[in-house]
C-alpha cells in the first residue's frame, strides 16, 4: 500500500485546515445563508440569530480561507460564496447527511 498517497504532506495539512472551517456550526450557518445569495452583515446576523460582531469575526476567517468574497456597494459590504465549489461542498454534505438519516 505504500506510495498510494498522491498529495504532499503540505497539501494534506492545507486540506485539513480547509475542512476544519466547515466543522463550526456558526460558520456553516453563515455559509448556508450565503448559498442563497449575496447579503450584508446586518441581514446575515438577523438570519443566523447572532450578533454582528460574531458574524463579522466568522466572515473574516471565511474570507481568509477563501470561502467567501466581498464587495462594497456604497457604504454596504456584501458577502457571497467564493465560487461554485463551496456551493457543491455544502450540497454534498447536506445530501450525505440526508442519506444517513
Amino acid at each position: 500500500m505504500a506510495g498510494k498517497l498522491k498529495l504532499a504532506e503540505e497539501e494534506i495539512v492545507d486540506l485539513a485546515e480547509f475542512f476544519k472551517v466547515f466543522g463550526d456550526p456558526t460558520r456553516l450557518k453563515i455559509l448556508f445563508v450565503l448559498q442563497e445569495g449575496e447579503t450584508d452583515v446586518t441581514s446575515l446576523s438577523e438570519e443566523v440569530g447572532l450578533q454582528q460582531s460574531t458574524v463579522s469575526q466568522q466572515l473574516k476567517l471565511l474570507r481568509a480561507r477563501r470561502l467567501v468574497k466581498w464587495r462594497k456597494e456604497g457604504r454596504n459590504v456584501l458577502y457571497r460564496l467564493n465560487d461554485e465549489h463551496i456551493q457543491r461542498i455544502l450540497a454534498l454534505g447536506s445530501e450525505h447527511y440526508e442519506e444517513l438519516n
